[in-house]
Order: C-alpha cells, then sequence, then structure tokens
C-alpha cells in the first residue's frame, strides 16, 4: 500500500518484479533516467541503511532497482564511503 501521498494512484496500476520492488511507473518516478545530482548521491549513501529501498525509492521518485543498482555501482568503484561522509548537502 502506497502512503496517503500517492493515495489516488490507483494500485491495479503498478507492477512488481520477482522481488516485491516496485517497478517504474511515470507518476511515482519522475526523476527515472535522469542523472544523480551530489546532493542524490549523498543522501542515497548516508542513509540507505536507515531508510531502507522503499522509502528511499519514494523520496527520490527513482525506481527501488535504479537505487540498488547505483549503490552497487557506487561501492564497486569505492564512492560510497566518499559520499557517505561527504556532509556536504545532508
Amino acid at each position: 500500500m502506497l502512503c496517503e501521498e500517492y493515495s489516488w494512484v490507483d494500485e491495479r496500476e503498478l507492477n512488481y518484479d520477482n522481488y516485491g520492488r516496485l517497478l517504474y511507473h511515470p507518476v511515482l518516478h519522475p526523476n527515472h533516467k535522469k542523472p544523480y545530482t551530489e546532493s542524490e548521491l549523498e543522501y542515497l549513501c548516508k542513509y540507505w541503511e536507515v531508510d531502507g529501498m522503499k522509502t528511499m525509492g519514494m523520496a527520490m521518485g527513482r525506481p527501488e532497482h535504479s537505487l540498488a543498482t547505483k549503490i552497487n555501482l557506487l561501492r564497486k568503484d569505492n564512492l560510497f564511503d566518499y559520499y557517505k561522509n561527504l556532509n556536504k548537502h545532508w
């Protein structure tokens, strides 16, 4: 169930992957395929373990799979800790 802010979205329109992650929806994910800003990267890394994928996906307007993919790339490139400790925007 979506939060009250998106209660007007018909839940029958929503699709989920095999892991229960909400797939792209144009209304709920307006930032899909847009480049990540430095502020978004800092927020993502700093609160990933606190807020979780579902909450962050809704907050950032991006699909959950997109966030998980970005986290994996940042960790692979050794940038996760850099953005987590940036303390510039968050």
